[in-house]
């Protein structure tokens, strides 16, 4: 677990840092086009909002119950901005990998033991991320439910 706790340290230390590079990527992928004239301010929050927030999530006794937490509303906000879901679930893929390229160039897991915590982490991470994509479809589905609902309730 303490290789675990350094990477979520290094995460929640460095979180500026890691959420500037995800903006860095994002704001010129092709397949994030939405991200290319959002503010900078905006879309670093977002990536803030989970890195910040990594510790509580990785190390809780009900993760599913977290991810559901913060997902949802990364997913409200999302669908409220109008950002295609596609985009909002490659934008958390990159979350993650801009996490562990961050942990990977710092030399985070250096022992063959410290690797070996790596990938429990990792596979506790890829865990946390199946939970956000989850949530955030079945969110924006319920989201986009609703609004069908009221335009036809509008047309009557």
């Amino acid at each position: 677990m303490k290789s675990s706790t350094k990477l979520i340290d290094l995460t929640e230390k460095h979180a500026e840092a890691i959420a500037h590079q995800w903006y860095n990527n994002i704001k010129n992928n092709p397949k994030t086009p939405f991200y290319h004239t959002m503010p900078e301010s905006k879309a670093k929050q977002q990536a803030l909002n989970f890195y910040n927030k990594f510790g509580k999530l990785f190390l809780s006794d009900s993760p599913f119950e977290e991810a559901h937490t913060l997902f949802a509303r990364y997913a409200e906000e999302s669908y409220t901005a109008r950002i295609p879901l596609p985009q909002a679930i490659y934008a958390i893929t990159l979350m993650r990998r801009h996490m562990w390229l961050y942990a990977e160039y710092q030399s985070t897991f250096t022992t063959a033991v410290e690797h070996h915590h790596a990938a429990e982490s990792l596979n506790r991470t890829i865990l946390m991320f199946d939970y956000a994509t989850y949530v955030i479809v079945l969110q924006y589905d319920e989201l986009l439910r609703k609004e069908i609902e009221e335009k036809f309730k509008a047309l009557k």
